[in-house]
């Protein structure tokens, strides 16, 4: 089974999750399917086919989340050093054509969150950044066509 690296703060976020599901919303679920199976007729009960349909999701979640715990390599980028982009690497970058500047961190793909600037290493724009240093330019091949990026600083930790 392949390993999936992760951040040590991602892989809490996971635990955490998990414990969630188990603790908190699984016996949430369970007291809705009782209570709308108190009201009679389970063919045309409305509320007891979505909280069926609500467990399923959350026991497919629930065992999503245990693989992934289950096959993760964390990987601490606090231990790294230098300015050669590697996982877990806060990169600054700036757009070369519209001086745009802006921050991601690469992370593992079950911990990616583009709103937050964490972004998947195997997403296009990480993939030419690994390996890259600062001062570099790189070009990216995005839905919006090709993107070329100048790496401005590269912090670990």
């Amino acid at each position: 089974m392949d390993k999936f690296p992760i951040t040590p703060a991602g892989y809490e976020a996971l635990e955490a999750e998990l414990k969630e599901r188990k603790t908190v919303t699984r016996p949430q679920i369970v007291e809705a399917i009782a209570e709308a199976r108190e009201h009679g007729d389970l063919k045309e009960n409305a509320e007891y086919h979505a909280a069926r349909e609500q467990q399923g999701f959350n026991e497919g979640r629930i065992k999503e989340l245990e693989a992934v715990i289950g096959s993760s390599q964390i990987i601490d980028p606090s231990q790294f050093d230098g300015d050669a982009v590697k996982f877990g690497a806060k990169v600054q970058i700036v757009d070369e054509e519209t001086d745009e500047e802006k921050e991601i961190q690469i992370v593992g793909e079950y911990e990616s969150n583009a709103d937050k600037g964490m972004i998947s290493m195997t997403s296009p724009i990480a993939r030419a950044l690994i390996g890259k240093s600062v001062g570099d330019s790189v070009s990216v091949t995005t839905p919006r066509g090709k993107i070329d990026y100048e790496i401005l600083e590269v912090q670990y930790g």
